[in-house]
């Protein structure tokens, strides 16, 4: 059964991959889409459909195997966050039939499927904390709220390239520009750690933890940075630079820090070959979008996943925080970023609705609203520890 699972992931990945190849297909053609949806666009979503379908598959199979709701880790959590991405999509498709939707929504849902198959993939037990009904209730739901956010980033995305003038150098090029490094800091770290992985790098630390414990840490990358009191006790391999507090998990700190930096790396080839910046490169692709009808579906999944989120991030996260730990709040770092996502988006309802900020400002609202929730999805997960921390 895990391994029929892993088959079907394998499969909606690459199905997600044709997918993206036919919505660019479908850009070329000038007809008015949403009037008529060409056949590259028809089949561009049929592909996307069986790719969810091969994905939900997944989602049983795995379940399955493993007696619980797969989303107990970083690698099961990230891999149904990216299925509902596509689901949100699918249903936005459906609504109001914008092939370049597809372009940018299906690469980022690619993103994390690889991002996910970074970590450690194998089924293990649920801890006790986690044996509840609520762990499918809680985290499906605020991931299924997150995947909704997420797509008022992609319409967001989409806005700028095609309103931000790119001849010359400014804030809004600067800005825009760094969303494009995140996403090629993610494949680099997809990249490094699959090369370490192939030469099976290994580096074992000894180390005391917040509670003065002695314990072990396995680095799958050479350490630039160690953990506190850290004696490395695998011979020849690279002495960490500088030692971290016990409260961060250096491993992943230093996986981050790996990231970041090949990612510079990667981008700076990029420029080189591509000689312009990757957002001008992109332009091309947006320049037949229909701006208000972009604005709008930015605006529609804010006012469909907000209140979704608000369920399950919020409600039934203190529900279940009340239940298993007999607090409704605590001001764990999960918790505290959970709360400042539900604000931001709040003020953005707020600021559209009181303030008319639409267009381009609302545009730059979503962006940063999708920085908060990867902040919280890859940050407060790998580095920060807490009672929520998946990996």
């Amino acid at each position: 059964m895990a391994a029929l699972s892993s088959n079907l992931l394998f499969a909606a990945f690459f199905l997600y991959l044709a997918a993206t190849f036919l919505f660019a297909g479908a850009i070329r053609d000038k007809r008015k889409e949403y009037k008529k949806p060409t056949k590259w666009a028809s089949a561009g979503i049929a592909v996307t459909i069986a790719g969810f379908s091969a994905q939900t598959g997944y989602f049983i199979t795995r379940w399955m195997a493993s007696g619980h709701a797969p989303v107990s880790n970083l690698f099961e959590f990230t891999t149904f966050f990216g299925m509902m991405l596509v689901l949100a999509f699918i249903v936005l498709y459906f609504i109001y039939k914008v092939s370049v939707l597809g372009l940018f929504t299906l690469p980022v849902a690619l993103l994390l499927i690889a991002y996910a198959s970074m970590f450690p993939t194998d089924i293990s037990p649920l801890i006790p904390a986690l044996q509840s009904s609520w762990l499918h209730i809680h985290v499906t739901t605020a991931a299924l709220g997150q995947a909704i956010l997420s797509i008022s980033f992609i319409a967001g995305v989409i806005y700028l390239l095609r309103t931000v003038d790119q001849s010359v150098k400014s804030k809004k090029t600067f800005w825009l520009e760094t969303v494009m490094y995140a996403l090629v800091a993610t494949i680099a770290f997809i990249a490094i750690t699959s090369t370490f992985r192939i030469m099976d790098y290994e580096a074992v630390y000894q180390w005391t933890d917040k509670n003065e414990q002695q314990a072990e840490m396995v680095y799958n990358l050479p350490a630039l940075v160690g953990p506190h009191k850290g004696e490395l006790l695998t011979e020849g391999k690279m002495e960490a630079a500088v030692e971290v507090p016990a409260l961060i998990s250096a491993r992943k700190l230093n996986t981050v820090l790996w990231s970041l930096g090949t990612g510079l790396l990667l981008y700076g080839a990029l420029r080189l070959i591509l000689r312009k910046r990757i957002s001008a490169f992109l332009q091309p692709l947006v320049k037949n979008v229909n701006l208000d009808l972009v604005d709008e579906i930015g605006y529609r999944s804010v006012t469909i996943g907000f209140p979704v989120f608000t369920l399950g991030a919020l409600i039934f996260a203190m529900i279940w925080a009340q239940i298993a730990w007999t607090r409704f709040w605590g001001w764990d770092p999960k918790e505290v970023w959970a709360l400042i996502t539900w604000l931001f988006y709040a003020a953005y309802l707020h600021l559209r609705l009181s303030k008319g900020w639409q267009g381009e400002k609302s545009a730059w609202l979503a962006v940063i609203g999708f920085a908060i929730i990867m902040f919280n999805l890859i940050f407060v997960n790998l580095v920060i520890a807490g009672l929520h921390s998946y990996a």
